[in-house]
């Protein structure tokens, strides 16, 4: 399997654009590129059944764009924590069903794009961590990095438990969600100095929500 599994210093720190992006980058350079959702707290009700906005933006953002339910397979209505969100819906989020998901929308794509939900230690259920998923798929990780106070913190202690959990890190993405931080560029270069792995691009705050314009930002030559 070919692809990524893109990840956040924190919820809500623009995931779904930098996925969106980068499935819009790879295809810019002739690949068939897909997106997942594997784990989507947060749904509205449809006469389809529950739909998460990330994920729809994952599927306008792919080609070829698999079913909703490969997309999605755990779609839950909470915007709450994946493991009680879960509960709540008296279901049990399943590795074997995400990853045999991923499997068929690997089959019809040259790369797969994975986004997470939440940060990176994310709780599934009593007995699985989002990182469970992450070794069954064996994708190496993009890490989205919010540009705001505090996210040496969050950046340095993700990057560190990627590590330790035994996974790769490709590369990771610079978003600037607060566009009057203070120290920006400072505080970019300190991450780029301490993160041995390639800084990918920088979404500019200005294209947080246009994924065709932030593709052109990053460089996934390397993906």
């Amino acid at each position: 399997m070919h692809g990524v599994f893109v990840s956040g210093t924190d919820t809500g720190i623009g995931k779904t654009c930098a996925s969106a992006a980068l499935l819009h980058a790879l295809r810019a350079r002739g690949l068939r590129a897909s997106g997942m959702k594997p784990v989507a707290s947060g749904c509205r009700a449809t006469p389809q059944g529950l739909r998460n906005e990330d994920a729809e933006a994952l599927l306008a953002a792919s080609d070829p764009a698999p079913p909703y339910a490969d997309c999605n397979p755990y779609a839950l209505a909470e915007p709450i924590a994946p493991h009680i969100a879960a509960r709540l819906a008296g279901v049990e989020i399943d590795i074997g069903v995400a990853r045999a998901a991923c499997a068929r929308i690997a089959a019809n794509a040259d790369r797969v794009v994975v986004e997470g939900v939440g940060g990176w230690a994310v709780p599934f259920s009593a007995q699985s961590m989002q990182v469970d998923l992450v070794r069954a798929l064996a994708l190496p990780v993009v890490l989205v990095v919010g540009l705001r106070l505090g996210c040496l913190n969050h950046a340095l202690l993700s990057h560190a438990a990627i590590a330790a959990d035994g996974c790769v890190l490709a590369g990771w993405i610079a978003n600037r969600i607060d566009p009057a931080m203070p120290f920006a560029e400072s505080n970019l270069h300190a991450l780029q100095a301490r993160i041995d792995a390639p800084l990918l691009g920088v979404i500019e705050h200005a294209h947080a929500f246009d994924a065709r314009v932030a593709a052109r930002l990053l460089d996934v030559d390397a993906l």
